[in-house]
């Protein structure tokens, strides 16, 4: 796997996760209502991680929250 590195400023991070959030929302259950819709499953899997790692960059307290739910 090929990692690149972005900069981003706080503000642009919470952006890009709210529209990611809005993302994986409408295509887990606004689209499987629409005609023809054929979903992806680890597509869906993997943004929900990406997810997490992003809201977990955004507020360090998350991370030990969801370590302590392990």
């Amino acid at each position: 796997m090929t990692q690149t590195t972005v900069q981003l400023t706080i503000p642009e991070l919470q952006l890009l996760t709210a529209l990611a959030a809005d993302q994986l929302f409408r295509r887990e259950f606004i689209d499987p209502k629409m005609p023809g819709f054929k979903g992806n499953s680890a597509e869906l899997s993997l943004g929900k991680s990406l997810l997490n790692r992003l809201r977990t960059i955004l507020d360090p307290t998350r991370a030990k929250q969801m370590q302590a739910k392990s």
